[in-house]
């Protein structure tokens, strides 16, 4: 044995590279492919290379070499690659991939626990100096899709473990893949990829056996041989199930994990089997349909969450701030449903990451463009046309997402049974640009642009418009492992006008604007399993214009007049920590400090303490020059959530937050109008201030398959914002005398079940919820309802939701959409009496009485084209029937006295059974 032994070591360090007289070479190289540079050296060293042509077939290098040896030559050339050289002899050189090949035997080769470890595995792979063994079972090989190689083999190098990082995206679409599992076989470890679809995993040396899973996406195996650090990404096929079954998507048991409670997220693409009105797909809609949120009425552009006014929603695309997310007064969203991801809902647990509204976050994502190949989306509908295109800029790195839509909607008016409508027009259009570029796996750049418009004219002589503009760019960077953050910088901005052309002297234009600017730096840091911290500041600049009206017209008498502008500055510190307690207890606790403070220049009116704000208590007008600090606001913001396990599938999570919110709506209506204004805090309007406390129980049943959750919450709210009755809110310098602030209270008991895969799927939600408000005061002008509780404009006791989808076959499937709402308050005339030969009408208590109660059922036929991959173009048929009981749903009451009587009348939007037929395909 000893014999054999010393002839292989002989034979194997024949080919000793370094010499003591070794020759030197001088090569000046630009550009050239690796292979023909390897040819060039062949002929100038006399040396032969052997390797497949494949390995450097795509690889080029430039650089120059002046007397340098051939080992450094080679060694300089295959840094940036997987390519490792050896040298046999004086004239042969083996390229090898990834490995290498060794002139020594490593220690122990023919030890004792090695022959055994021979003889217990099958299989196994040389990759170092000490021999790894492959573990991988008989029954695997069958499934393994693919085997790659990572990373290059360095002699240097004792690691035992290395990190590998990548991308999942899907391999149609090209789209990130989040929430996929990546389970390291074998071990007790793996990683989830984040939104972007990255992921990063530490492995073992040698061969191991990577296993993804994920709901709507094929399962996958790979063998891995990994020889050093390295990228390895996946692209995986969409499963036929991802479109079949799930509605509202859940994560696994996410639902019961987190510690987060009240927040749901929605996937676009999945609610497109709801029937909705007129057959736009409406992502803000359908998030109605779940308890908690609501909206005043049908076709009433905002949501109330639970028991919160409409101007408390913070709304977000892509970091931005929308101020009015609703088209052709609330029926469409603002929203092009086929550039649009998701909506992530948070009503309950808040993180500290956001603030500045008091009841909710919408947080809305746009897609990221398809980097690898051209594709779109289309529909066309009975009032609406959409349009997504997805562009390929470099390939495999940045992509350009387009989208449009427009209406030819003003049919709808026209055709109404009212004649004073009979000239009316309506119209609106949208557009949105999102460009993302993938530097490198630590490095990805986004940047947003959204702009849409409203136009609509209710008669003839009036043009109404209002419109948002959106920019956002997002620059996220992985400093390492453990360490992640983004920069983001926003710019939101909105306005409306009136254009007034009549036949006299009258006419005029008449506008307002909001425009805020915000940067934020937001950071995560992974401490360990138990501890996850997100921390970052922001500042945001707010500029708004209160109104202007100007004549329009050389003949126009109107008078200009223009409200003073008002700006401001908000900015927060925030620190979270998602931590493990224990297997069973997670706590998410985060403190948040938030500042504001009024700018001038400003003419900022003193009123007396404690006495109602007139011109009689007026003290006097203070004078602020530019960017002089007229009041400051702040102060620490508790978020607290905490979830603790009472089974596998089984959790109990409690809640607590504490929010500002520095800016207000000015409206007399209950729901968001087109001629809303905005109204910064100032040294006379307070910030409102908002408590909320909540606890729930979440189950999960059957492998996930359904989910059940009850959740009660109570809210708190000071200064809550309401106005004077007859107030004039518009054109108005002294708008704090037409308002009064009083206290908020709200609570509720929400209830969901949902089932998420099989041929019957959907949810049923329940809301019992209560909302109340107090306007006291020692003076009367100011008291409302003599000082006590009473209900607020949005307040419904009863909100039933039901929304399924029956699966028949693959392609066909039948929806259903049924609602049913309290109906909500209202203020009544209860007696008449003539004093001085006039006739005055006595109202009740402010909303003492309710409008009657709302129900609506909509059913729905949906057609899928057959899936096949290889076709020009996908395609989905939407055939739906919305109030299909003609219900004719009171939108509002008001009172009209005619030749003397006070008569009642109801206003409703769609009163009798629409239909609907859309085509989407995609391509």
């Amino acid at each position: 044995m000893r014999k054999y032994l010393q002839l292989l070591m002989l034979l194997l360090s024949i080919g000793v590279f370094a010499q003591e007289n070794e020759s030197r070479f001088n090569f000046q190289i630009e550009n050239k492919n690796v292979l023909e540079v390897l040819n060039e050296i062949e002929q100038e060293a006399g040396v032969t290379f052997y390797l497949d042509e494949k390995w450097v077939s795509d690889k080029n290098y430039s650089g120059n070499f002046t007397n340098e040896t051939l080992e450094n030559i080679l060694e300089t050339i295959f840094k940036e690659t997987n390519l490792n050289f050896f040298r046999l002899n004086d004239s042969k050189i083996i390229i090898t991939q990834n490995n290498i090949i060794y002139k020594d035997l490593p220690e122990g080769f023919f030890g004792k626990e090695e022959i055994d470890s021979v003889k217990e595995n099958t299989n196994y792979t040389r990759i170092s100096s000490n021999p790894v063994f492959s573990n991988i079972e008989a029954s695997n090989k069958n499934t393994i899709t693919r085997t790659v190689r990572i990373g290059k083999e360095n002699l240097t190098n004792t690691r035992s473990g290395y990190t590998i990082r990548g991308y999942a995206k899907t391999a149609e679409q090209g789209q990130p893949i989040s929430n996929l599992s990546i389970i390291l076989n074998g071990k007790n470890s793996g990683a989830v990829t984040k939104d972007d679809g990255f992921y990063e995993l530490e492995v073992p040396m040698g061969t191991s056996i990577l296993k993804t899973s994920s709901l709507g996406i094929e399962p996958s195996t790979t063998r891995i041989i990994v020889f050093n650090d390295g990228e390895l990404n996946f692209n995986l096929n969409e499963s036929v199930e991802f479109l079949d079954e799930v509605i509202v998507e859940a994560n696994a048991a996410k639902n019961v994990e987190e510690a987060l409670s009240g927040s749901t997220e929605l996937v676009v693409e999945e609610t497109k089997n709801i029937p909705l009105v007129l057959g736009e797909r409406d992502v803000l809609k359908v998030a109605t349909t779940l308890p908690g949120i609501s909206t005043a009425g049908e076709g009433a552009a905002g949501f109330n969450v639970r028991g919160g006014s409409t101007d408390q929603n913070l709304i977000l695309l892509d970091n931005a701030v929308i101020y009015n997310p609703s088209h052709f007064f609330g029926i469409f969203q603002a929203l092009n449903p086929f550039t649009t991801k998701d909506l992530k809902i948070l009503k309950g647990g808040i993180p500290s990451e956001y603030g500045g509204r008091l009841s909710s976050v919408f947080d809305i994502t746009s897609k990221d463009a398809d980097n690898e190949k051209f594709s779109g989306e289309a529909a066309v509908g009975p009032v609406t046309s959409n349009v997504a295109l997805e562009i390929p800029v470099v390939k495999g790195k940045s992509g350009l997402l387009v989208g449009g839509r427009g209406t030819y909607s003003g049919w709808i008016l026209r055709s109404l049974k009212d004649e004073s409508l009979n000239n009316s027009k309506a119209s609106f259009y949208d557009a949105i640009a999102k460009y993302t570029h993938v530097v490198n796996d630590k490095n990805t750049l986004r940047a947003m642009g959204y702009y849409s418009s409203d136009a609509f004219s209710i008669t003839s002589d009036s043009v109404y418009g209002y419109n948002n503009r959106l920019l956002s760019f997002q620059w996220d960077h992985q400093f390492n492992e453990k360490n992640t953050a983004s920069l983001i910088v926003a710019n939101s901005n909105y306005e409306f006008n009136i254009g007034y052309e009549g036949n006299s002297d009258s006419n005029f234009d008449l506008g307002f604007v909001v425009d805020e600017t915000e940067a934020k730096f937001k950071f995560t840091y992974l401490h360990s399993k138990a501890h996850k911290f997100d921390y970052g500041l922001s500042a945001k600049l707010y500029n708004v214009q209160p109104g202007n009206l100007e004549p329009n017209g050389g003949n126009s008498i109107v008078d200009t007049k223009i409200i003073p502008n008002e700006k401001a500055v908000e900015a927060a510190l925030y620190v979270s920590d998602n931590f493990k307690v224990s297997d069973k207890l997670l706590i998410d606790v985060g403190l948040r400090y938030s500042m504001f403070a009024t700018l001038g220049t400003a003419d900022a009116r003193v009123y007396e303490e404690n006495m109602p704000k007139n011109e009689e208590t007026l003290v006097e007008t203070v004078s602020y020059d530019t960017n002089e600090v007229v009041e400051t606001y702040g102060g620490p913001e508790i978020r607290l959530s905490a979830r603790y396990f009472l089974g596998p599938d089984l959790s109990v999570k409690a809640s607590y937050n504490s929010t500002y919110q520095y800016i207000h709506r000015l409206s007399n209506t209950t729901t968001i109008s087109p001629i809303d204004t905005w109204k910064l805090s100032d040294n006379n309007i307070k910030p409102q201030k908002g408590r909320q406390v909540g606890l729930g129980l979440y189950k999960n049943l059957e492998g996930n398959q359904y989910e059940i959750s009850l959740e009660g919450y109570y809210k708190e709210a000071d200064n809550l914002l309401d106005f004077k009755v007859g107030s004039e809110l518009l054109l108005n310098e002294t708008i704090e005398t037409e308002t009064l602030q009083g206290d908020g209270q709200a609570y509720g008991v929400e209830f969901l079940i949902r089932k998420n895969s099989g041929k019957l799927n959907g949810w049923l939600g329940y809301t019992y919820s209560r909302s109340f408000l107090k306007l006291d005061s020692e003076f009367a002008e100011e008291r409302v309802n003599n000082g006590a509780y009473f209900p607020t404009n949005y307040d419904k006791p009863h909100d039933f939701s039901a929304v399924m989808n029956y699966k028949l076959t693959k392609r066909y499937s039948l929806s259903a959409n049924l609602s049913y709402q309290t109906g909500r308050p209202v203020t009544y005339p209860v007696a008449r009496y003539n004093f001085n030969n006039s006739e005055y009408v006595v109202y009740s208590n402010r909303n003492e009485f309710r409008i009657p109660d709302y129900y609506r059922l909509d059913l729905g036929i949906n057609i899928e084209g057959n899936h096949k991959i290889k076709k020009l173009a996908h395609s989905f048929w939407n055939i739906s029937v919305y109030n299909v009981l003609g219900r004719n749903n009171p939108y509002s009451v008001f009172f009209v006295t005619e030749n003397g009587e006070l008569k009642a009348y109801q206003s409703s939007i769609f009163s009798i059974p629409v239909p609907t037929i859309t085509y989407n395909f995609k391509f």
